[in-house]
């Protein structure tokens, strides 16, 4: 509930937030803690919406977050079809837990509006096929400007499928990267070569899996970027926007030997960059900290490397649209222009990385985002403005038909 609590309040990242969990806690309890916070985010506007009509003055964001983890559960408990007591259940322990971490009076109110939402929240239904933008923003918990964004882009079906996906607890993903068989008694094949699915409860098994680097935590829509820029063997590689540093862990496993240079502005995901590129065996890593809109080529002179690759991996920061199901906060941090604001940031990046690109090169252009916008515009507009590039492929992956994250990239190449 304290989580809850800071997210109402400060609206923090719920990627810190789940940070600042002490060491000490127990596998069971950090992904029980998981499973509410995330609840309680992604169906927020839902259960807003209802909160509004029962509180006419809002409470103590502590007594807020015990109404708001009792409305998720409430919602839980109606779609996996609980027993006819666990409403109770749910009333009685959001009750006792106002009584300590707010006040008897709080807990009182508490009391009173989760027993009203236990027969509201239950009874609703999703909007039919034909719903207005404002009906599926409502149930699905998405602002209702990106819901119309979606449905002037994709259509109502597609929407539809996209705002159910979004909604759905996403499963975890893992790369296996070592030579050996993996552990089959537990780790689930998945249909995308070299992935698995990760079970809940076996945190104690892929710990120590993920410190000695046999594992690594990775959705499969990664892959469509790597896979386009196709690393060989010997091949110098320059990964630019590259930390947390996955992908460039990817390249080094698809080249087996050679060099990857992996480029980012210093910032805080430069430590997991460097654990990273610590795993990457027979390749030889090197971590470049600069800003690829200043200067990159000097920074690559004063490390002695070279200032021209014949494989560039640009991948962008975005609107993560591609990626809400894992990172249910974003739609509650973008906005409607980030957009414009983005595309403009992505076509200067992308201008910066062709001038570190060898002639006859490849460069791959990715984003986490399945929004034209940030994607087929973006690189029409750099090809117009550089006749020396021409688009050879593509791929782009949406979530409701790939069953995996978003993912969207180009394969350019230099005359």
């Amino acid at each position: 509930m304290s989580l809850v609590a800071r997210w109402l309040d400060l609206r923090e990242r719920i990627d810190v937030l789940m940070e600042s969990l002490p060491a000490s806690m127990g596998g069971a309890e950090r992904a029980r803690c998981q499973h509410l916070v995330f609840g309680v985010v992604r169906h927020f506007g839902r259960i807003e919406t209802v909160l509004g009509r029962l509180v006419a003055h809002p409470p103590r964001f502590v007594t807020r977050a015990a109404l708001y983890v009792a409305a998720f559960e409430l919602i839980e408990a109606s779609a996996e079809g609980g027993d006819a007591g666990q409403p109770a259940r749910i009333v009685h322990h959001s009750v006792e837990k106002t009584k300590t971490m707010a006040s008897p009076a709080e807990a009182r109110l508490v009391n009173a509006v989760v027993r009203k939402m236990a027969t509201i929240l239950p009874g609703q239904r999703p909007p039919g096929p034909i719903a207005p933008a404002d009906a599926l923003a409502d149930f699905f918990s998405h602002p209702e400007w990106l819901v119309r964004r979606w449905l002037a882009a994709l259509g109502a079906g597609a929407t539809r499928s996209l705002l159910e996906w979004n909604q759905s607890p996403a499963p975890l993903y893992a790369r296996w990267r070592d030579r050996s068989i993996p552990p089959a008694d537990w780790l689930q094949p998945s249909e995308w070569k070299g992935f698995y699915t990760v079970p809940s409860g076996r945190w104690p098994d892929v710990g120590p899996l993920l410190k000695s680097g046999s594992l690594y935590l990775q959705d499969p829509g990664t892959r469509l970027a790597v896979e386009l820029l196709g690393p060989g063997p010997g091949e110098p590689v320059l990964d630019l926007c590259s930390a947390p540093g996955g992908k460039s862990l990817l390249i080094a496993d698809a080249m087996g030997s050679g060099r990857i240079v992996s480029m980012d502005v210093p910032a805080s995901r430069i430590d997991r960059l460097k654990e990273n590129l610590s795993r990457t065996g027979e390749v030889e890593a090197a971590l470049v900290q600069a800003d690829l809109l200043k200067g990159p080529a000097a920074v690559l002179r004063e490390h002695r490397l070279p200032v021209e690759y014949p494989a560039v991996l640009v991948d962008v920061p975005c609107s993560n649209t591609g990626v809400m199901r894992h990172r249910v906060d974003v739609k509650w941090r973008l906005q409607e222009g980030d957009f414009a604001k983005h595309a403009r940031h992505q076509g200067a990046l992308l201008g910066a990385a062709a001038r570190l690109l060898a002639p006859g090169g490849r460069l791959v252009y990715s984003t986490c985002s399945i929004d034209s916008a940030e994607n087929e515009r973006v690189v029409d507009a750099f090809l117009d403005r550089n006749r020396a590039f021409a688009l050879e492929k593509s791929a782009v992956a949406v979530p409701w038909i790939d069953r995996h994250d978003g993912a969207a990239a180009f394969l350019l190449r230099r005359a």
